[in-house]
């Protein structure tokens, strides 16, 4: 559900967990650390590329209905989030960025996470059942099971692959939204989930670059811990020129126009250019140097993605 995460091969097999996480630091719980939980950063992408698919779709649709439907949008994204705190919270106290999330700094115990993740995850489908029928409901169904099973306990611990099979589950929101609004699915909401699908490697690559050693010391093989920099430079260019022309796809299909089309085009060259930025980075180089690039798109890939499916709002939304 979630959009998921060198140098030294980690070990085969999935690592066992690095410490015995279940809250017994005695830290005390605030109403911050079970929002954060929920992932809130993530969940604010899923929700907006769900509202982009739900206004994108044809017909009028119903505005209670809509609202409940994203709403349960929200809130499979939140307990898919607090399962994979839940399974991840030994990864989590070994990466630098992570450590000081509620579960591995000892303010919520495990416990607590998987019954808060199940509890919401269960609600979200219920609640999208009764909102928009069986389709959107077994879609969000199957999308929390692949974010919080098939990637965080199998994937992510087993193979360089994670994110490009993982990435599936944060591409499904526009099309549970699509479903909901309209109980059907079309070619133009394949095309969504195909742009967040393809966007999602290089992001996440791009990321990964820049903190391979965490990766590395927590035993997940990220690409550049198993295949080093420069061929994780490599694919990221590769997925770069596929994602550019994917991006336009919207035009041709008819659901984007003239401001969505000249948006992603410039979006998509620039894209480009920013991978072959760090393709040309070279191991001789400084940290500094090497990271700049990689440190650039990966933020140039957010403006990106946001800026795609913002046009589509504007176009759909307000008729523009």
């Amino acid at each position: 559900m979630q959009s998921a995460d060198l140098g030294s091969t980690p070990s085969s097999g999935p690592p066992g967990p690095l410490l015995p996480l279940t809250g017994e630091k005695g830290g005390i719980a605030s109403t911050g650390d079970y929002i954060a939980l929920l992932k809130p950063r993530v969940m604010s992408l899923v929700v907006f590329t769900a509202l982009v698919g739900y206004v994108a779709a044809p017909g009028q649709g119903d505005a209670v209905l809509g609202f409940a439907a994203i709403l349960a949008i929200a809130i499979g994204a939140g307990g898919s989030g607090a399962l994979n705190m839940w399974f991840d919270a030994d990864i989590d106290a070994v990466m630098t960025r992570t450590r000081a999330r509620p579960i591995p700094s000892g303010r919520v115990a495990r416990e607590e996470a998987l019954m808060l993740g199940l509890t919401l995850s269960a609600l979200s489908v219920v609640t999208m059942q009764l909102a928009a029928g069986p389709l959107a409901a077994a879609l969000l169904a199957f999308t929390i099971f692949f974010y919080a099973v098939v990637y965080t306990m199998w994937l992510k611990r087993s193979t360089p692959q994670n994110i490009v099979i993982g990435g599936l589950a944060g591409a499904l929101p526009p099309a549970i939204a699509w479903a909901a609004k309209t109980g059907a699915l079309s070619l133009d909401a394949w095309l969504l989930v195909a742009i967040i699908f393809f966007w999602t490697p290089p992001h996440f690559w791009a990321l990964s670059l820049l903190q391979k050693e965490d990766y590395a010391a927590a035993r997940v093989p990220m690409l550049p811990v198993t295949s080093g920099a420069q061929t994780t430079r490599l694919h990221i260019f590769a997925y770069s020129l596929l994602l550019a022309p994917l991006g336009f796809a919207p035009v041709l299909s008819g659901l984007g126009g003239t401001l969505y089309g000249v948006l992603s085009a410039l979006g998509g060259v620039a894209f480009v250019a920013l991978a072959l930025r760090v393709l040309s980075s070279r191991a001789g180089e400084s940290d500094a140097a090497q990271n700049k690039p990689a440190r650039d798109l990966f933020g140039f890939s957010i403006l990106y993605l946001f800026t795609l499916f913002a046009a589509l709002l504007v176009e759909r939304g307000l008729g523009v």
